[in-house]
């Protein structure tokens, strides 16, 4: 039961990361208000050039792979970042999705946990 639980979470979570990166590339959906601090902050990283595009293929390629039992593991930790990057986003720039951020954060560490014992050959002698 859990293992089914953790694939149906596992699938919607990569549903919504290849959802956010696919959006940054084909902007599908409207920009949400947010405040003028978080807007220029924004604005800054679509002009870096290149931040906005990394981010999108993260959230494409580590969606995908969140999905398959298999690759697991390896997409929790790249997507880590992202999700963390999420939730400072909405703790100092704009807290109206503060909820989403720490949901897809505790998702994403309930997924690093469940995968624990593949981390541990990285880290043992």
């Amino acid at each position: 039961m859990k293992s089914k639980i953790l694939f149906i979470v596992s699938l919607l979570f990569g549903l919504m990361m290849i959802n956010g990166g696919l959006n940054k590339f084909l902007h599908y959906m409207p920009m949400p208000e947010m405040p003028e601090a978080a807007t220029k902050l924004m604005i800054a990283f679509v002009e870096s050039g290149w931040i906005m595009s990394l981010i999108a293929i993260v959230e494409i390629v580590a969606g995908i792979l969140i999905i398959i039992p298999k690759t697991r593991a390896l997409a929790a930790i790249m997507i880590f970042p992202i999700t963390i990057g999420i939730v400072f986003f909405h703790i100092f720039q704009d807290s109206s999705g503060m909820i989403i951020g720490f949901v897809l954060l505790l998702i994403n560490l309930w997924i690093i946990f469940e995968n624990k014992e593949k981390y541990m050959l990285m880290i043992s002698e």
